[in-house]
């Protein structure tokens, strides 16, 4: 019976490496892709470089609602960190579908959420919302920051780990050069 059993996982072993990264990859596009393409929409009125109240009001709650939600007021500095964040939004996703410097997307992505994640709780006020936050081992897989947000990092963690796997532009790009 363990003879078997190391057969078996010995070929899960090897098939991991072009298993897990595409199926991350898949999993990614199927259920965050057009969540953060959507959310970049929301941030712009005409186009990327001229960011609306939406996009300064997600990423600088507290400032806008000090401005009184007067973009004129925004800085130079809040313009890029905005106009940063909408292409983010849109390239950064494309990239790890697509499996291009997908490592290198990933990571950005990990950040991005990282940096979305904290915006959440403390710009939007979350952590002072326990159905918004979540609590780890509650019997509850319902916590948007701490909950689904783990999920998105366990597949961005794969892909920077592993790679975009073998059906990727990377592979191709690798077995060119």
């Amino acid at each position: 019976m363990i003879p078997l059993y190391d057969r078996i996982a010995n070929a899960l072993n090897s098939s991991a490496n072009t298993i897990l990264p595409t199926l991350a990859r898949f999993v990614f596009a199927a259920t965050l892709l057009f969540y953060f393409w959507n959310s970049g929409l929301t941030k712009f009125e005409i186009n990327p470089l001229s960011p609306g109240v939406g996009g300064y009001a997600q990423i600088f709650p507290k400032v806008m609602e000090s401005v009184g939600f007067d973009v004129s007021q925004m800085s130079w500095f809040h313009w890029a960190v905005v106009v940063a964040g909408i292409f983010a939004e849109f390239i950064l996703p494309l990239l790890i579908v697509i499996g291009l410097f997908t490592r290198l997307a990933a990571f950005g992505m990990i950040g991005f959420v990282t940096v979305q994640s904290l915006t959440d709780l403390y710009g939007h006020g979350g952590i002072d919302q326990p159905a918004t936050l979540g609590a780890w081992f509650d019997r509850l897989p319902t916590g948007t920051i701490l909950d689904q947000r783990a999920f998105w990092m366990v597949v961005l963690v794969t892909l920077a780990l592993k790679g975009a796997g073998a059906l990727s532009l990377d592979r191709i790009l690798t077995n060119r050069r």
